[in-house]
């Protein structure tokens, strides 16, 4: 049945795809680091998938989002004073750029699935008035003449009034797009209890909500449930097989590590991911609501380390690196030849060792060497050097205070590592680890970092690994720049103290 047909006659029974026999097709293998052949996407998956057919509207405006006619409205109406003076082009320039970033980081360019102007309205209002005070503030001390402050926030309390009058226009637009269903994008829902089926239910007979229903997934099929698209197992081929852009978790038969390892795969994380909260009335105060019919809905981010967010951490890293080579060259120079003092130019002042980076890809990390040099093999395995006689006082002086990581700053600006992440690891200790603690690769989702969360909350030397994998996953899935801040802060702490290893 089309979504067309659904919209025009919509019954209570039980929705879902049509029970067809399922297709075969080969393995389709979602490990890490593997290359991995593409499903067939229109007519077989892998077997328990059926074939469910694909929306020709959605396959257009699959790219499509939300943002893409707010953000430029809300551009023009604040730079719409420029129209008629240019007296105050530098303050209307600062007040519709941080207008824009208080709006993009207060989450007023996320998608929605309920859109609604007067559930936006309190934090537009709020953030608006932000922006112009903090404006303001900076045009009082800038201009000591009264007329000009005055006329500047007129200017910019009429530019605050378009961009809440192209707020109402733009959502009415998005609305009557999804009405229509001119914009609409394909959703799988985890889950096929009865949240899951009324979800469905809603979806399919309300079509303002901008999805159309591709079917269930879930762990294994329940009696008297609807049939499923795929099992959980199989949710790449499903969401490849149907083109699916978002994905809907309503109370799936499964485990929550299983759910999350399958969540958090490359071919998925890429989806818009919302869940049902398991208990309604337990949101948290602040923050924009969501919802499907009377049903709440949360929408979590994947942490992805690529588009604009990812430009500034590599640009922050490059300036970072770049200062620190010059403020702390004297100390590298004492560094070097205090280890030539202890080893002689013999072993090399320098240490190079292979590790272990972003999505598997090998590297040699630079350190200062801090003991005689030992054969490749005891180097890629011995796990500790802490207690080793052969580290001598000058190697123990640098391991304490982490002189030794300073040459780093160099992988750093090859692109090899960041500043914050989690620390490479060798790779005969990331295959054993891998081995023992299944979220353990999950943390070359990230670039390698100089410093880490872990590192800075005690984990290091011998500490346990699923202590230190749990605050490297806690980075990644939380990351942002203030954090990056902080972990640097507390960096230079640690170093302070001495409390290398």
């Amino acid at each position: 049945m089309t979504m067309e047909a659904t919209s025009r006659s919509e019954s209570n029974a039980i929705p879902g795809p049509p029970a067809v026999p399922a297709q075969r097709s080969p393995t389709y293998d979602t490990g890490w680091f593997q290359d991995k052949p593409k499903p067939e996407t229109r007519a077989s998956a892998s077997t328990d998938v059926l074939p469910y057919p694909v929306s020709v509207t959605s396959g257009r405006t699959r790219r499509l989002r939300g943002w893409m006619i707010t953000a430029p409205i809300d551009a023009l109406a604040l730079l719409a004073p420029l129209v008629w003076t240019l007296q105050y082009w530098k303050g209307t320039l600062a007040m519709a750029a941080l207008t824009m970033l208080i709006f993009a980081t207060g989450g007023l360019y996320r998608a929605r699935r309920h859109i609604s102007i007067l559930d936006e309205l309190p934090a537009l209002i709020g953030r608006l008035l932000t922006a112009m005070a903090v404006v303001a503030i900076a045009a009082t001390l800038r201009h000591d003449s009264v007329p000009y402050v005055a006329g500047f926030i007129q200017a910019v309390a009429i530019s605050a009034g378009l961009v809440l009058a192209g707020r109402f226009v733009t959502r009415s637009i998005n609305l009557y797009a999804r009405q229509r269903r001119w914009v609409e994008h394909n959703a799988v829902i985890i889950g096929s209890g009865p949240i899951a089926v009324e979800l469905a239910r809603l979806v399919r007979r309300y079509p303002r909500y901008g999805l159309r229903f591709a079917g269930y997934v879930d762990e294994a099929p329940r009696r008297g449930a609807p049939p499923l698209l795929g099992t959980l197992d199989n949710l790449s081929a499903a969401v490849a097989m149907c083109e699916a852009d978002v994905l809907i978790l309503a109370d799936p038969d499964a485990p929550e590590p299983a759910l999350w390892e399958v969540l958090r795969r490359p071919d998925t994380r890429s989806l818009d991911l919302w869940v049902v909260p398991r208990l309604w009335g337990s949101r948290s105060q602040g923050g924009l609501t969501d919802h499907i019919g009377a049903i709440p809905l949360v929408q979590l981010r994947h942490t992805e380390f690529s588009g604009p967010r990812w430009w500034i951490k590599r640009t922050t890293d490059i300036v970072f690196a770049l200062f620190f080579l010059v403020l702390v060259s004297p100390i590298m120079l004492l560094t070097a030849f205090a280890v030539w003092a202890e080893s002689g130019f013999r072993h090399g002042v320098f240490f190079r060792q292979e590790r272990v980076g972003l999505n598997g890809r090998l590297f040699e990390v630079y350190k200062f060497r801090s003991m005689h040099p030992v054969d490749e093999k005891e180097s890629q395995t011995r796990w500790s050097i802490a207690n080793d006689k052969r580290v001598g006082p000058v190697g123990r002086f640098i391991r304490r205070t982490s002189l030794d990581e300073l040459p780093q700053l160099w992988n750093i600006l090859r692109g090899d590592m960041t500043v914050v992440g989690p620390r490479p690891e060798r790779p005969h200790f990331v295959e054993q680890f891998s081995a023992e603690h299944p979220e353990y690769a999950m943390r070359h989702r990230a670039p390698v970092g100089l410093t880490g969360l872990a590192q800075v909350s005690g984990l290091r030397g011998d500490t346990p690994i699923s202590d230190r994998t749990r605050f490297d996953n806690f980075y990644i899935e939380n990351w942002s720049l203030w954090l990056d801040v902080k972990v640097v802060i507390r960096t230079f702490s640690e170093v302070l103290r001495g409390r290398g290893r």
